[in-house]
């Protein structure tokens, strides 16, 4: 591993001043989790790397708006806060839900919801549920802030669509009455594993009609990809098995999906399929 240099600044200001810099191997970052590996493996040579773990304010903390329309993240939550926050498990319930087969206890606990969305890595699970959830990034820098939706933050393969100098600051989720949601993992060895197609879905239910949705692909993607489609087929319509099984199709014939270690284009088709099918069912019962 090459040698760099590690700042730890304890203002905004601070982080932004050893942030000014065009050379790319300067960064942020949050847990280092991610980092850290595609260091060891030579795939990153940072020069310097800015830790963002004291500066606290916007940065940090769980919380939810007066009227409980939303709740905010802050980037630097990591993901054990994430997984035991009573507010989390009360508004945002599919979260907890995630994360029983998120990694394991040691990532968990260093690992920071802003990193994990500034990696831009498509096999990571919380990436399609805030897109399914209709989240919203909140983004800092010298020059300004901005606020985009997570499903705008991606622009493919470990790619996004921060500028140099750019750190995210927070996570908006809104907390829609009525919808339910639910993350489906497909991995071919263990259940923390990277998955070889991961489906995110949100839906408000009637009964068996579906009024609205939020669908999700991930991992057979280059990035987390809303299922347009798939989502025109099902919205109005009542969940049984023809419906599901066209959307399936739709979803298959929307989306570039390709082989890779962890299955055949055709078999991540297949899992595609099947699993808008078991994500509905789970909705149902939820």
């Amino acid at each position: 591993m090459s040698s760099f240099d590690l700042v730890e600044p304890r203002t905004l200001d601070e982080a932004f001043s050893h942030l000014d810099s065009a050379d790319p191997a300067v960064r942020p970052f949050g847990g280092g989790t991610a980092l850290m590996l595609m260091m060891k493996a030579q795939i990153f040579k940072p020069v310097r790397l800015v830790s963002l773990r004291y500066l606290g304010g916007r940065f940090a903390g769980i919380t939810v708006a007066p009227d409980g329309s939303s709740v905010r993240i802050g980037a630097m939550t990591t993901f054990a806060e994430l997984e035991h926050s009573a507010e989390i498990a009360r508004l945002l319930p599919v979260i907890p839900q995630t994360m029983l087969t998120l990694a394991n206890v040691r990532v968990r606990n260093v690992a920071t919801v802003g990193g994990n969305l500034a990696h831009g890595d498509p096999h990571l699970d919380l990436p399609p549920v805030w897109t399914a959830l209709g989240a919203q990034v909140h983004v800092i820098s010298k020059g300004g802030e901005r606020t985009i939706p997570v499903e705008q933050l991606f622009a493919g393969y470990y790619e996004t669509t921060l500028a140099q100098g750019e750190v995210i600051q927070s996570i908006e989720v809104p907390v829609k009455p009525g919808w339910r949601a639910h993350y489906t993992k497909v991995t071919t060895r263990a259940a923390h594993d990277w998955p070889a197609l991961g489906i995110s879905a949100a839906a408000k239910l009637a009964g068996k009609r579906i009024e609205d949705l939020r669908l999700v692909l991930s991992a057979a993607v280059d990035r987390p990809t809303r299922l347009d489609a798939a989502e025109k087929v099902l919205r109005g319509a009542a969940i049984d098995e023809a419906v599901l099984a066209r959307a399936g199709e739709a979803a298959v014939a929307e989306v570039h999906i390709e082989s890779d270690l962890r299955g055949t284009a055709e078999y991540k088709k297949h899992l595609l399929r099947v699993n808008i099918g078991r994500a509905f069912a789970s909705l149902q019962g939820a």
